[in-house]
């Protein structure tokens, strides 16, 4: 069975719902057994209250474009339909869900929670614990999965999730970097320690070949990488 995930995210007037913040702009990227479809859900949003300047910083939205723009009643059902039995993807999934949820519950139309519809994966939690430590916002880890943002200039709903679905894949699709001097700043003596040698006078190595079975299972799992494939690079 095909897995259908969803990239969000949202920009919106301000942190916290409880204190009357809405959402003015979705942005979604729908990737099928990890491939990137084109199948795409972008809207913007009238909140019905201005933005605060801080947040018109971020994502330089401002209140007079969004004047003309639809309420969110008039793309709910729409924007329900397109993530109803995926997975999100988003990174902090705690606040673009809680203005999702927030959104829903405001139009008293017996719409449920977001985790009733959909499955919801953190990236930031998953980088966290890939990361311990580190900064593990979107610009960090562009730049730690060599992903280019150089298009970000702003924070925008539908380009940030054109970015962290990249990065999602890097993420999960294996090792990306060799690391093989990780160890060097614990010093030369740490090494030697955990260096061990191997007797030169073993019994030569037995090479096992793989299977058709099994070389059949490595070619399918190369194409469910597809164009960011290394193996089949030229």
């Amino acid at each position: 069975m095909a897995r259908r995930q969803i990239v969000l995210d949202t920009e919106t007037t301000g942190i916290d719902p409880k204190q009357g913040h809405r959402i003015i702009e979705i942005g979604c990227v729908e990737l099928v057994n990890r491939r990137l479809t084109g199948n795409n859900f972008h809207v913007y949003i009238n909140p019905q209250r201005k933005s605060e300047e801080e947040a018109i910083d971020v994502h330089g939205i401002t209140n007079e474009f969004l004047r003309d723009k639809p309420l969110f009643h008039q793309i709910a059902q729409e924007f329900l339909d397109y993530i109803q039995g995926a997975e999100l993807v988003i990174h902090n999934a705690p606040f673009d869900v809680g203005h999702i949820d927030n959104e829903f519950a405001l139009l008293n139309q017996g719409y449920q929670k977001t985790h009733d519809y959909c499955q919801v994966l953190d990236t930031l939690t998953m980088a966290r614990d890939l990361h311990p430590g580190q900064k593990n916002n979107l610009d960090a880890l562009c730049r730690r999965y060599d992903v280019d943002n150089t298009k970000r200039t702003l924070h925008g709903a539908l380009l940030d999730s054109e970015i962290l679905a990249d990065v999602y894949l890097a993420m999960t699709g294996g090792q990306v970097k060799l690391n093989l001097n990780q160890h060097k700043s614990q010093g030369s003596e740490q090494q030697q320690k955990e260096l061990r040698r191997l007797n030169p006078n073993r019994p030569p190595l037995v090479v096992l070949h793989a299977s058709s079975d099994e070389q059949l299972a490595h070619e399918e799992r190369l194409n469910l990488v597809g164009s960011q494939c290394l193996w089949r690079a030229e």
